[in-house]
């Protein structure tokens, strides 16, 4: 009985680790960021107004891990090797594009769509959405938005942020 319980924690722990060891890297060096995972029934939960197109937006997504990290010690050659390093990991440049003020670049892993990272840039954060599954690379920003506009994330972020103001 103890072992199964071992052997569950362990299994556990594996699924919460990162998708990209360039993404866990990350964590590891800005530790203080703000790191939270989500599975496709956790994402479903962000979903409080029972919106159906944001349900079919998520539906390939098993399980994401959002970082946010304040840019005030992440310069814009930290970026670039960020972008290097990912695309050692064989993730290449889908998209870019730019909305409400935020930089969106979208990296898929082989030309595959089961491995995703999604960075958005504004003037004081860097985000990083490492997503194991699939977003249509038009519903990007949207995504980006709903989990931005959830109360309880958005909560979490505003808190994050004025935290770090200080």
């Amino acid at each position: 009985m103890r072992s199964i319980l071992i052997l569950v924690l362990i299994v556990i722990t594996l699924g919460v680790q990162a998708q990209s060891k360039t993404t866990e890297s990350l964590h590891k060096k800005y530790h203080e960021a703000l790191s939270l995972f989500f599975y496709n029934n956790t994402l479903r939960m962000v979903n409080q107004g029972d919106d159906k197109e944001f349900d079919e937006l998520i539906k390939d997504i098993e399980k994401m891990k959002f970082l946010m990290i304040k840019k005030e010690g992440f310069a814009g050659s930290d970026y670039k090797k960020l972008v290097n390093d990912y695309k050692a990991e064989s993730f290449e440049e889908m998209m870019t594009s730019r909305h409400e003020g935020k930089n969106f670049d979208v990296y898929m892993k082989d030309g595959n769509t089961k491995g995703m990272i999604v960075t958005v840039n504004d003037a004081e954060n860097l985000y990083v959405l490492d997503i194991v599954g699939s977003v249509p690379l038009n519903k990007v920003t949207t995504l980006f938005k709903t989990i931005d506009d959830s109360s309880e994330i958005g909560k979490k972020i505003r808190d994050f942020t004025s935290k770090h103001d200080h």
